[in-house]
């Protein structure tokens, strides 16, 4: 009998497609569009990459732009295939606001900024760099910590191989079989999810009563599909969940006062 293999199901694709959450969309759409943008202007992948010996104060975009920018389709594909489950996941964990915040801030400026300081003045060099794969690792050491918590270590045959470890694993294997792959670049990137991980960087969130008040001052649960509230333990992943005014009947109650579940 011949081995079964998965099947690919295009609906399937279509139904995850449609239940990503806001800035997830934004992203990968800004991630498209930008690359679109580059066949009719190609001078627009100069003006986004980041490249060390062009920062200067009049440069400062290409910290925000350069994780939006890729040099062709493919590596645009390779790398959206791999981040939208990683920001699909931090944001319905975080929430949009603050996704959004710090997807067009500092998850993108901190380590583009060490990057650039590493390549003026440790190494000396001018490797321009560009993609999402600086999130990819990010976000990868950020769930990898995770991980780690409750599996400190898996087995590689007879050694034991620390799970935190495992992006920077990663991030030698790519460098290794990926042509014009920086590991400076995404060693920022790891570096930043490993401190967003342990906590010493949750003060780049902005403050949870600033949120909140925008939340319900602009009414954003109610005006954009699929927003991701601020606050899990209230509104679920996409809003407020939904109750029911229907009288349990007695013969379902538990004797002390609670609802059975099951018949």
């Amino acid at each position: 009998m011949a081995p079964s293999f998965p099947q690919f199901n295009p609906m399937r694709l279509r139904s995850y497609i449609f239940r990503l959450p806001l800035c997830t969309r934004v992203l990968i759409a800004a991630i498209i569009g930008l690359w679109i943008a580059t066949i009719p202007f190609p001078w627009l992948r100069e003006f986004g990459r980041l490249e060390p010996a062009k920062m200067d104060l009049t440069q400062m975009h290409r910290l925000n732009l350069f994780p939006l920018m890729h040099l062709n389709f493919f590596h645009m594909i390779f790398n959206l295939i791999a981040v939208t489950p990683l920001l699909e996941r931090f944001e319905s964990e975080y929430g949009t606001l603050v996704s959004l915040a710090l997807f067009t801030g500092p998850f993108g400026t901190i380590p583009g900024g060490v990057y650039t300081l590493l390549e003026k003045f440790v190494f000396r060099s001018n490797t321009v760099v560009m993609g999402a794969s600086v999130w990819v690792f990010l976000l990868l050491s950020a769930e990898v910590m995770k991980t780690h918590k409750t599996n400190p270590s898996f087995n590689v045959g007879p050694y034991k191989i620390p799970t935190w470890t495992t992006p920077l694993i990663l991030v030698l294997v790519t460098s290794f079989i990926v042509p014009n792959v920086s590991l400076i670049g995404h060693l920022c990137g790891a570096g930043l999810g490993y401190l967003w991980a342990t906590g010493y960087i949750k003060f780049l969130v902005p403050p949870e009563k600033i949120l909140r008040w925008l939340e319900t001052k602009l009414n954003l649960l109610g005006r954009l599909p699929h927003y991701v509230s601020v606050d899990q333990k209230t509104y679920g992943r996409y809003g407020v969940l939904p109750s029911s005014n229907t009288p349990v009947p007695l013969s379902a109650r538990t004797p002390d006062g609670g609802q059975r579940l099951g018949p």
